[in-house]
C-alpha cells in the first residue's frame, strides 16, 4: 500500500539503552500493563508527516495502532471470516446489484473525549480520506464509493459507482476509521503521533528523535462496540532488532513478542523454548514477490520475466533463509484464500531451467541476462538481504542470468521504486482484508500502488468488476482464476513465498492465540493475565 507493502522494522539505534532497561518500571511479566514488543518502526518525518492519520496511514504497523484506537463500522471477528458490525449495530446491502450499502450505528456511541459520535462523523471521516487523497494513503480502497448519505443521526448509506461485494471488508479497515471534526481538519493531515477516536483504547505516545518508542494503550471508558477487552492497559514497546526484543522477552521485561521474530529465533524457540516462554504458531497471509517495471529495457520482453518465473527455486531460497516460517507461493493469492490456484506452478513448474532456456532462446534473447534485483535493507526484518543473496546465487547457477543485488534504506528505496528507477525489485504485502480481490486489484488496477506501467484491459474492465459483483465469493472464482492465470502469463509480478505468523509470550499471558489474526491485525484486547503454560 504504500501500504502493507510492509512490516516496518525499527532503525538501528532507535531504542537507547536507557529506554531498553526501563521495562520493569512500567510493565513486564507479572506487573500491571501487559507489555508487547515489536520491531515495527514509527517515524514522523518530512516523507511521513502523519503516521497515525487514517487519511495517510497505510502500513501494517500504523494500522495496528489505529485498530486499537479508531473505530470502524465493521471489523474482522475473533476467529476470522466475513466482517461483522463494530461501531454499527447492523450493515447490509439494500439492493440486488450490491450498489447501495446501509449501516445503522449502535446507540450511545461516543468519542474518547466524551463527544457523541453520529452518522455525520462517519461521513466526514470517509469524505476526508477521499478529499485528502494522499499519494501514500489508503484512499484507493474506497475507489468504488460514489457518495455518502446520512439519514438522521444513526444511519449512513453508501452509494457505490459499481457493484462491490467486498465493500463491507473495506469498511473494516482503518481507511474507514471514524474521527472527530474537532481533532482532524477536513483537508489537512494531522501531523505527529497523536490519535483520537472511539475505539477500545486511548493511546499515549512516548517519542524520541521523531520516533515512537513506546505507546501505552488504556481502556477507553466511553467505548461501545463489539470488542470485549481482557485487560485495562497494554504497552507497545519498539526495539531496534529482533535479538534485543527476544532478550527482553526471556529476561522478563516484556510479556509478548508480536513481530517480528527472526527465522533463527523461530527455529530455536520451536526446538527448545526457554523456561516460561511459549511460541504460538498462527496462519498468515503475508506474501513476498518480485515486481517489474515492464517498460524497463532489460525486462520489457515478457520472455525474460517468464524465464525468471521458470528458473526460480522458491524452496531453495526458503530453506536457506526462512525455514519453517515461510512456504512457496505460486500466485498472488495465498493458498488459504478462496479462489487461489497455483497458476505459476501450473505454467512453469519449479526451478525449470530447460524451460527458462527455451523461453529466452525462442525470444532471441542473449544469455546471460544481466539484471539487478533491488530490495529494501531496513523494512522487512533480518532475512531480506540473505534472501536476495540466495536468489542471486540460485538464478546465476542456471547460467541464464547474471544477477546482482542492491539494498537501499526504505526512505530511498520506495520513492525510487515508485518512479520506475528499478527494473526489478522486492516487496511484501499484508492484506487489507482476507479476500482474493485485495491480492489482485491493488496490483492490477489503474493507479495501482506499485506505480507499474503494466495494464491488462480484460482485467481492468471485465474481470475485477465481475469478481466484485458476487456476494458468494465462490461465485467469483472463475474471474479470480482467470486473473491469476493472466498474471502468470504476463509476469508483471513474480510471487515467491507466503509467510507464517508466530507470537511468543511468557507463561501467565492468556489470549495469545487470538492476539494476531490471519491478516496480521494486532488485537491487543485479547491479551490477559491468568494461568497458562
Amino acid at each position: 500500500m504504500n501500504r502493507k507493502t510492509m512490516v516496518l522494522t525499527a532503525a538501528a539505534g532507535l531504542l537507547t539503552p536507557t529506554l531498553a532497561a526501563c521495562g520493569t518500571a512500567t510493565g513486564g511479566a507479572g506487573s500491571g500493563a501487559i507489555v508487547v514488543g515489536t520491531t515495527d518502526r514509527f517515524e514522523a518525518a518530512d516523507y511521513a508527516p502523519a503516521p497515525f492519520d487514517p487519511a495517510y496511514a497505510y502500513d501494517a504497523g500504523a494500522w495496528n495502532i489505529l485498530r486499537q484506537t479508531v473505530q470502524t463500522l465493521m471489523h474482522t471477528p475473533r476467529g476470522g471470516g466475513e466482517p461483522v458490525p463494530e461501531a454499527a449495530s447492523d450493515c447490509r446491502f439494500t439492493d440486488t446489484a450490491n450498489e447501495s450499502y446501509r449501516c445503522t450505528l449502535r446507540p450511545g456511541l461516543k468519542f474518547a473525549s466524551g463527544d457523541p459520535l453520529t452518522a455525520k462523523d462517519v461521513k466526514y471521516s470517509i469524505d476526508r480520506v477521499l478529499a485528502i487523497k494522499d499519494e501514500n494513503g489508503p484512499s484507493s480502497l474506497l475507489s468504488t464509493l460514489d457518495s455518502i448519505e446520512t439519514k438522521g443521526t444513526d444511519t449512513v448509506v453508501f452509494h457505490l459507482k459499481t457493484p462491490d461485494a467486498t465493500f463491507p471488508y473495506k469498511l473494516s479497515t482503518p481507511a474507514a476509521g471514524i474521527v472527530s471534526e474537532k481533532q482532524y481538519e477536513a483537508k489537512k493531515l494531522r501531523p505527529g503521533f497523536t490519535v483520537d477516536g472511539s475505539g477500545p483504547y486511548t493511546m499515549k505516545a512516548e517519542v524520541k528523535d521523531n520516533h515512537l518508542v513506546r505507546a501505552v494503550f488504556t481502556k477507553n471508558p466511553h467505548y461501545k462496540g463489539d470488542i470485549k477487552l481482557q485487560n485495562d492497559k497494554v504497552e507497545l514497546r519498539t526495539f531496534a532488532d529482533s535479538a534485543a526484543m527476544g532478550k527482553s522477552l526471556t529476561g522478563g521485561s516484556i510479556d509478548v513478542v508480536s513481530r517480528t521474530l527472526s527465522p533463527a529465533q523461530i527455529t530455536e524457540l520451536s526446538a527448545k523454548p526457554p523456561k516460561g516462554v511459549k511460541l504460538v504458531p498462527m496462519p498468515g497471509l503475508e506474501i513476498r514477490y518480485l515486481g517489474f517495471n515492464t517498460e524497463a529495457p532489460v525486462v520489457k520482453d515478457k520472455a525474460v520475466r517468464q524465464a525468471l518465473a521458470a528458473a526460480v527455486d522458491r524452496n531453495n531460497v526458503i530453506s536457506k533463509v526462512y525455514g519453517k516460517s515461510a512456504q512457496p507461493l505460486y500466485s498472488l493469492v495465498p493458498t488459504t484464500v478462496t479462489g487461489h490456484v497455483n497458476s505459476f506452478f501450473n505454467k512453469y513448474g519449479e526451478a525449470n531451467t530447460p524451460k527458462a532456456a527455451a523461453l529466452l532462446k525462442d525470444a532471441g534473447i542473449k544469455t546471460p541476462v544481466k539484471l539487478t534485483l533491488n530490495y529494501t535493507s531496513d523494512h522487512y526484518g533480518d532475512g531480506t538481504a540473505a534472501e536476495f543473496e540466495a536468489l542471486k546465487t540460485q538464478l546465476n547457477s542456471t547460467g541464464l542470468f547474471d544477477i546482482s543485488v542492491q539494498g537501499n534504506e526504505w526512505t530511498d528505496f520506495r520513492p525510487a521504486q515508485k518512479k520506475g528507477d528499478y527494473p526489478a525489485y522486492g516487496l511484501g504485502w499484508f492484506p487489507d482484508y482476507p479476500d482474493a480481490d485485495n491480492f489482485l486489484a491493488p496490483f492490477l488496477e489503474q493507479d495501482n500502488f506499485l506505480g507499474t506501467p503494466y495494464a491488462n484491459t480484460a482485467v481492468r474492465t471485465r474481470l475485477i468488476p465481475d469478481a466484485r459483483r458476487a456476494i458468494d465469493r465462490n461465485v467469483a472464482a472463475p474471474a479470480i482464476t482467470e486473473m491469476q492465470d493472466i498474471v502468470a502469463e504476463d509476469v508483471p509480478v513474480l510471487p515467491l513465498w507466503q509467510g507464517k505468523q508466530y507470537v511468543a509470550a511468557r507463561d501467565g499471558i492468556t489470549g495469545v492465540e487470538w492476539s494476531v489474526n490471519a491478516i496480521s491485525d494486532l488485537q491487543l484486547w485479547e491479551l490477559g493475565r491468568g494461568v497458562s503454560g
